[in-house]
């Protein structure tokens, strides 16, 4: 694993920092949440991500993409976190469009992927159906209907869900909720008759919306993976995902981190610079290194995949729960430090804040992971 960018790296991540630093400061975020905009991000700068080859990063040239590596992912990603860029990464590359890509139909593949590479189409995963995040814990039926499959149900936090293309749906077709098996994966348009969305908001403002099937029929020809399977896909693509988030974390890390440190400079109380307080620098430095542990955790978890090594789900959950406690740990350290005024929506730390805390819950937090890490570990 290497501790430390490559030199393309390095360039992908000063041209993605000059990027979002002209195009999507930290305020955008504020602006879109307070105007209560339609989207919930730009179509016009996702299009600009897609021309510049950075949402088709992790897929192969064949659907259009650049079939690169998570590690140059993660610099993007990372990137995204450091200004709080609310564009759907998680939810069309991490979750709909890995899904699509390791679900293995080909045809599907080459009518959805290359859209999706340009900025041009929109998809998401619609498995979550209770407050925690339990992927196999699916309720919503899929049953046979002549040559496809009908499906009832509702699906809770479907990120980006009210402007998706496509809603990758995860619904059982054999057993019952909580088993692994029978599990199958759907492609289903977002105008199908029976389908219905209501958009939602996250603490932090992002997008995620519960969608409700109603008879909803899809052809055979549209799902991915195998009938009764679909949980050997919807795992691969959770891990991928997870590592993804653990990258954007990172990025908020940093950002709020050297915003507390700047603050602690300047900050003057008793006549002198709070910085200066002994123990303020310890809780500092406690802060420092929880960011590097969270950052090279998040490294090796991402040459897990591009090196295809076997231990990509140990890699993921190990990842998500560092992070996960570093994201409580510095969320709530920077609001402190920040003393009064870190408590106020005018100041920009509370919005690194909240978006950590909801990525923190998002594909399962430091419980589930330390859990899911000791049972791959045969504990």
């Amino acid at each position: 694993m290497a501790l430390t960018l490559t030199e393309d790296q390095l360039i992908l991540r000063d041209m993605a920092r000059s990027f979002f630093d002209e195009k999507s400061p930290v305020e955008r975020m504020r602006t879109l949440r307070d105007s209560r905009d339609t989207t919930g991000f730009s179509h016009e700068l996702w299009k600009e991500m897609g021309k510049l080859g950075w949402i088709g990063i992790p897929f192969p040239e064949a659907v259009g993409g650049a079939e690169l590596g998570y590690g140059e992912l993660g610099v993007v990603l990372s990137e995204c976190g450091r200004v709080l860029a609310p564009e759907p990464f998680v939810s069309t590359v991490l979750l709909g469009g890995n899904a699509v890509l390791l679900g293995g139909n080909e045809p599907l593949q080459k009518e959805l992927l290359p859209d999706v590479c340009r900025g041009e189409r929109l998809l998401s995963l619609a498995f979550h159906e209770h407050g925690r995040f339990a992927p196999h814990a699916v309720e919503t039926g899929a049953t046979r209907d002549g040559d496809g499959f009908r499906i009832r149900g509702e699906k809770r936090f479907v990120l980006d869900g009210h402007v998706a293309d496509q809603i990758v749906t995860v619904a059982r077709t054999a057993g019952g909720s909580g088993d692994r098996a029978g599990l199958t994966l759907f492609v289903v348009d977002a105008d199908a008759a029976g389908l219905s969305v209501q958009r939602t908001e996250l603490v932090d403002g992002r997008n995620a919306a519960r969608v409700t099937f109603d008879d909803v029929t899809v052809d055979a020809t549209r799902v991915l993976g195998e009938i009764d399977r679909g949980a050997d896909v919807l795992d691969a693509v959770f891990d991928r995902a997870t590592i993804g988030l653990c990258a954007e974390m990172v990025g908020t890390f940093e950002e709020a981190f050297e915003r507390t440190l700047a603050y602690l400079k300047t900050r003057e109380q008793f006549g002198v610079k709070i910085g200066t307080f002994q123990a303020l620098r310890h809780r500092a430095a406690h802060m420092f290194g929880g960011l590097e542990f969270a950052r090279s955790v998040v490294r090796d978890a991402q040459s897990a995949i591009d090196d295809g090594r076997g231990d990509v789900a140990e890699c993921a959950s190990a990842a998500k729960a560092r992070c996960s406690e570093v994201a409580n740990q510095i969320g709530a350290e920077a609001i402190q430090m920040h003393g009064g005024i870190g408590m106020t929506d005018e100041e920009e730390i509370g919005l690194f804040f909240k978006r950590l805390k909801a990525a923190e819950l998002t594909l399962g937090d430091a419980i589930y992971h330390r859990n899911r890490f000791a049972g791959l570990r045969g504990y």
